[in-house]
């Protein structure tokens, strides 16, 4: 994200300020303000009936914002991964997300968590869209006090619908955000309330996901090596390719060699079997094994041959597949 006006750039230990609005009524300044906004590229602009307008609104800091977003109009384009935490709730008009060549409309009246980890086009038609911005380290920070964060980068699902009762508490972090803006704005102790409560409501509403992703690859510089390592551990029990990593992440084939190397000093297939061998283990642990088949949770994961793939496993976790089953 890259907000126009952002005061205290200097100070370090103290959240600097953003406050700022654009608005106007022609397709190109929409295109130029809300890019550059949200970093993004390809987006275009166009009346819905014959007219168009659109007003943007930001208050908050640089660890949470509180912002309402107005268009009379069509408006699409695409956003990069690795920005802040993004939460809307879309009180008219329609919005559409497309991530990973997955298409889908964002719920009306409830909050809804736009990807954070990939990046995505988006198409919208005639909104009004209360949003909140959460900054990366900020929702960290407030996740690791409440103890819930280990070693590894915290993961999100996109698509959780949060049930009534979940969406009212979010409704109820748009309330006391706006009414401590109102009352003593960014600097005040009632925003820093506010927006602690604010991050934890977000980890309840969209509750971190168990993972087992690097801490590394939450650094906003390896967001696209990130799409790539989710999408081996989404799609670990079938044929992955590195052209496939390729088109997921955005990265050239070679681009995604190197990337591997220079995170985990090794091959993106590699790294596949690495996962694969995981998953295998955490199966064979889990079964009876009276009943268990060591052949089958292999090929199951991907192992064809059953003697190279026996070696890899005792390479890997110092003990035999068969081993593991008998515990």
């Amino acid at each position: 994200m890259v907000d126009p006006l952002i005061t205290d750039p200097g100070d370090v230990t103290t959240p600097a300020t953003v406050r700022f609005e654009v608005a106007g009524r022609q397709p190109e300044d929409a295109v130029r303000d809300l890019s550059g906004i949200y970093g993004g590229d390809r987006w275009v602009a166009k009346p819905a009936d014959g007219a168009f307008d659109y007003r943007y609104t930001a208050l908050g800091d640089s660890e949470v914002t509180i912002r309402r977003a107005q268009l009379h109009g069509v408006l699409a384009g695409s956003v990069p991964a690795g920005g802040d935490y993004v939460v809307t709730w879309i009180g008219s008009g329609s919005t559409e997300v497309e991530r990973l060549g997955e298409r889908y409309a964002l719920p009306l009246g409830t909050p809804a968590l736009l990807p954070p980890d990939h990046d995505y086009s988006f198409r919208s038609t005639d909104h009004d869209q209360r949003i909140v911005h959460l900054d990366r380290g900020f929702v960290r920070r407030v996740a690791a006090l409440r103890g819930s964060v280990g070693e590894h980068a915290l993961r999100f699902d996109e698509r959780r619908i949060p049930d009534l009762e979940t969406a009212r508490r979010w409704q109820g972090v748009l309330t006391a955000l706006a009414r401590s803006l109102r009352v003593g704005g960014p600097e005040s102790a009632a925003w820093q309330g506010a927006k602690t409560m604010a991050a934890e409501v977000f980890l309840d509403v969209f509750p971190p996901q168990p993972g087992d992703l690097p801490a590394v690859l939450a650094l906003p510089r390896n967001a696209r090596l990130r799409a790539a390592v989710e999408y081996i551990h989404d799609h670990a029990a079938e044929p992955v390719t590195v052209a496939d990593l390729s088109a997921a992440s955005g990265l050239s084939v070679r681009s995604v060699q190197e990337s591997f190397r220079r995170v985990f000093d090794v091959s993106p297939l590699t790294y596949l079997r690495q996962v694969r061998l995981d998953r295998v283990r955490v199966e064979l642990l889990e079964l009876d094994p009276s009943l268990g088949a060591v052949g089958d949770v292999a090929r199951r994961w991907g192992f064809a041959h059953l003697g190279r793939f026996s070696a890899s496993y005792a390479e890997r976790f110092g003990e035999y597949p068969k081993q593991t089953l008998r515990r």
